[in-house]
């Protein structure tokens, strides 16, 4: 129970980090740190990955884990200064409905009269 818990504590890609460093160095020839057998060698096939998750699992890997963590700011909030009253508000929403529909003068908006009569002119157009 007590190893499962030690794997268990690792994200799945600090495993695999892990997992992978140790296969390259069983890979580069360094000396296994579990007793396995010739019969067990044969069945994972000489494998360095699978040599590499059975020391993982066994807990005898000497790696630790550095998990940086966020820094902690001791400044206070800031309070906003200056309130901000419900005329303001409206006065400011007045202002940005008036650039709107400026901005839509310029634009023309669609009416659909217009469209209506464009229509017509197009197909009196067509008959001629």
């Amino acid at each position: 129970m007590e190893q499962k818990g030690k794997i268990e504590e690792f994200t799945r890609y600090e495993r695999a980090r892990i997992i992978g460093a140790r296969a390259l160095q069983i890979a580069m020839n360094a000396p296994i740190l579990i007793k396995i057998t010739p019969e067990e060698m044969e069945k994972i096939k000489y494998d360095a990955i699978k040599i590499a998750e059975i020391e993982l699992e066994s807990n005898v890997l000497p790696i630790s884990i550095k998990r940086p963590f966020p820094k902690k700011k001791e400044e206070r909030l800031r309070r906003i200064k200056e309130k901000i009253s419900d005329e303001k508000v409206d006065e400011k929403e007045g202002e940005e409905e008036g650039d709107i529909m400026k901005e839509g003068e310029i634009m023309e908006l669609a009416n659909p009269d217009d469209e209506v009569e464009e229509e017509k002119r197009e197909e009196g157009n067509g008959e001629e």
